[in-house]
């Protein structure tokens, strides 16, 4: 699947696409520990059964998206692990495949209840976090990790490539902080034509990406890649979001995407979750969002499957 045919049902037939909510701090919430570097990816390791049973907790919400537990996954948090590269390639594929075997679940139990005809068959997308994610000190949301291009372009490949052994239907590149890495994985995902991708970049306030520049200046590194099928922002205060849209359609016409956080802040020096814009009702925000340009639209950290429920509801009325 390639280029905007991944999308095409979706948005012609929809509008909108729903994409999942958290998934990390929602397998938190339900009592798993993710207190080392590997976050979500912990769980590949020690229970895959709960990755693939949220997985399909948001399909049966609505999500028309899966997005893979990989976002903190890398070969060198394996290593440290004491897991070989082997191991860590079957691990960050066991992303995809648990969301696909979560995929098929939902279609299977649809289809016993005679409801294939209600939705479209939903994706699975492999999650590619920043390197900022890989360091595990909040660096997602600053860009201060200071690599050039080409560091960051080398640092990513191998982890591309394993994930597309999988053979996902999307790439999510997520939670972006900084221009130079947006060019690294637009120059990256050049090279890699067959499976189509969306950058989400991180953001600071309603103009800026977190390390400073401005959002229409890295949304518009799609508009050079025929693989970047959409972009726009993700694990940002809902209070940004239209005015970080408002920009980013000027900069593009490709399908924006965004799947805001609740609205709490990551604290990277206490590690904790912190009240942030206040928003009580998550969902009742996404016509803003559609509204502004918004075609791809979910929820990242702290948001649930019933958000992602009422956020179906109130986009495409059940």
């Amino acid at each position: 699947m390639s280029g905007n045919l991944a999308l095409e049902p979706f948005l012609i037939g929809q509008g909108v696409m729903i994409l999942d909510g958290g998934l990390a701090t929602e397998l938190e919430r339900r009592g798993a520990d993710l207190s080392d570097d590997l976050w979500s990816a912990r769980l590949l390791l020690e229970d895959p059964a709960s990755v693939r049973q949220l997985h399909l907790d948001y399909f049966e919400a609505g999500a028309d998206v899966a997005i893979s537990a990989s976002y903190q996954a890398s070969f060198e948090g394996f290593t440290r692990r004491g897991l070989s590269r082997r191991r860590g390639v079957e691990l960050l594929q066991s992303s995809v495949h648990l969301a696909k075997e979560a995929r098929d679940q939902f279609l299977a139990a649809a289809e016993h209840r005679g409801e294939t005809h209600r939705r479209l068959p939903p994706l699975v997308a492999a999650s590619i976090g920043s390197y900022g994610a890989f360091l595990a000190d909040g660096s997602e949301y600053t860009g201060d990790f200071g690599l050039s291009k080409k560091a960051l372009i080398d640092w990513h490949r191998p982890r591309l490539e394993a994930l597309l052994g999988a053979e996902p239907n999307l790439l999510a590149c997520e939670t972006i902080p900084c221009l130079v890495e947006g060019e690294a994985l637009v120059e990256l995902l050049t090279e890699y034509r067959g499976t189509p991708a969306w950058i989400g970049f991180s953001c600071r306030d309603d103009e800026h990406v977190c390390r400073g520049e401005p959002i229409a200046r890295c949304v518009e590194l799609a508009n050079s890649c025929e693989t970047v099928v959409a972009t726009g922002v993700n694990c940002t205060a809902p209070k940004h979001v239209a005015g970080l849209l408002k920009r980013a359609r000027a900069a593009t016409r490709k399908p924006l995407v965004c799947y805001p956080n609740s609205g709490a802040c990551w604290g990277s020096v206490d590690g904790e979750w912190q009240t942030g814009s206040g928003v009580v009702d998550f969902a009742g925000e996404a016509s803003t969002w559609k509204a502004a340009g918004a075609q791809l639209i979910g929820g990242c950290c702290r948001t649930s499957p019933e958000d992602i429920r009422k956020l179906r509801r109130l986009l495409l009325n059940g």
